[in-house]
């Protein structure tokens, strides 16, 4: 993975994000989350978001997720079908403590936020050889 695709997990301002949710209309988006042995790895569908305006960020045992479209664009739009919601994008996940959080990566690719989880040791399978 190319290190300029990387979204790093960062603290952000409560309150300008709090601001926008409550001026805004926000949805949750569709998520996947799926493990293999070393990971956890979430896929947020998040289609109309610039990757700089998508926020992350890890407190305590939760993981949100933000992205904010040009929310005064799209509802001033002369729409002849609009089939989809529109609102920015707002969730938050609780992760447990199986999570080592020092290795969170995450990327934006094709309207997707792809969130990597890794596990901790301790948590992994492991084969016990038996003597």
């Amino acid at each position: 993975m190319n290190n300029k695709d990387l979204i790093s997990v960062k603290e952000t301002e409560h309150s300008s994000m709090d601001e926008i949710l409550q001026k805004e209309a926000f949805l949750a988006p569709l998520t996947d989350i799926f493990e293999n042995e070393d990971e956890f790895v979430l896929v947020a569908n998040m289609p109309g978001v610039p990757r700089e305006n998508i926020q992350l960020k890890l407190e305590d045992t939760s993981l949100t997720i933000f992205g904010r479209i040009n929310f005064s664009e799209a509802i001033k739009r002369n729409y002849i079908l609009n089939e989809n919601e529109i609102g920015n994008y707002y969730r938050k996940f609780n992760i447990s403590n199986s999570i080592d959080e020092t290795g969170i990566e995450a990327k934006y690719e094709n309207g997707q936020l792809i969130v990597k989880l890794p596990k901790h040791d301790r948590v992994k399978p492991r084969t016990i050889s038996i003597r």
